[in-house]
């Protein structure tokens, strides 16, 4: 079973969230909630409760549930935040690997962020707080990721991946130092983690780093060879605008 608590302001969204844990997520008992800052230290503080995970609201009476975090020191429980669609926070969720669920809660969502919880396993959790905490307080500083993989979760610098590989809902993540990380994410999911950031899915299973382009290949089968030597294929329907990206890129536009 996983342990959880609860740190939710709002009786309907408290009672609306157990009502689905329950429901969707039989392996969760919730053991212990809190509606503000000053009771969630009070229990999370407690050695009796020791949880596995908790469900925390960003905003609460008494303020940014990030204070809390910050009072608390060490953290040695999973997070899954809650909240209202913010841009900023979900941003910065995706690239510290720490759950999220939206308001109103999506019960496939919510399902999918409780199968992400790491037990018994080093989770790392401080490092993607710390992560966490950069992006959102400085959204534009997009420079280092979190990717939870199979075998743990890595740190890693935007401007060092080289490529993301689709294999079915996985997604390999290549490196410039050679190498690959087979992440537990869809590449549609690092599409838009990393727009905007001069990646461009050139193919259904492939995203590439543009910085990392060697030539384009020209003809029916046009395809793009990359600084690693791997040639990617390019689909006739993303042509135009792949040429575009790489005319711009040519231009320093």
């Amino acid at each position: 079973m996983i342990k959880a608590v609860i740190i939710e302001d709002e009786a309907k969204g408290l009672y609306n969230l157990k009502s689905l844990l329950q429901k969707y997520c039989e392996q969760v008992t919730v053991i212990a909630e809190a509606e503000h800052i000053e009771g969630g230290l009070k229990i999370l503080n407690d050695p009796k409760i020791n949880p596995d995970v908790a469900f925390l609201d960003i905003n609460l009476p008494d303020g940014l549930v990030f204070q809390l975090l910050n009072q608390l020191g060490e953290v040695h429980f999973d997070i899954i935040f809650v909240t209202a669609y913010e841009k900023f926070a979900v941003k910065a969720c995706q690239y510290s690997s720490i759950g999220f669920i939206i308001k109103p809660i999506d019960p496939d969502e919510l399902q999918e962020a409780v199968s992400r919880i790491r037990l018994g396993t080093v989770n790392k959790i401080n490092q993607r707080l710390e992560l966490f905490n950069q992006m959102y307080h400085n959204p534009n500083a997009f420079e280092k990721m979190s990717i939870s993989a199979l075998d743990g979760i890595y740190f890693i610098n935007i401007k060092d991946i080289i490529r993301c590989e689709a294999e079915d809902n996985y997604t390999h993540v290549h490196l410039k130092t050679g190498e690959r990380i087979t992440a537990s994410k869809t590449i549609k999911a690092y599409e838009e983690m990393l727009s905007g950031l001069n990646f461009y899915r050139v193919h259904k299973s492939h995203l590439i780093n543009l910085n990392y382009m060697r030539k384009f290949v020209k003809g029916d089968g046009g395809y793009l060879v990359m600084d690693d030597g791997k040639k990617i294929e390019v689909s006739r329907r993303r042509r135009p605008a792949c040429m575009e990206h790489m005319r711009r890129l040519q231009e320093g536009i």
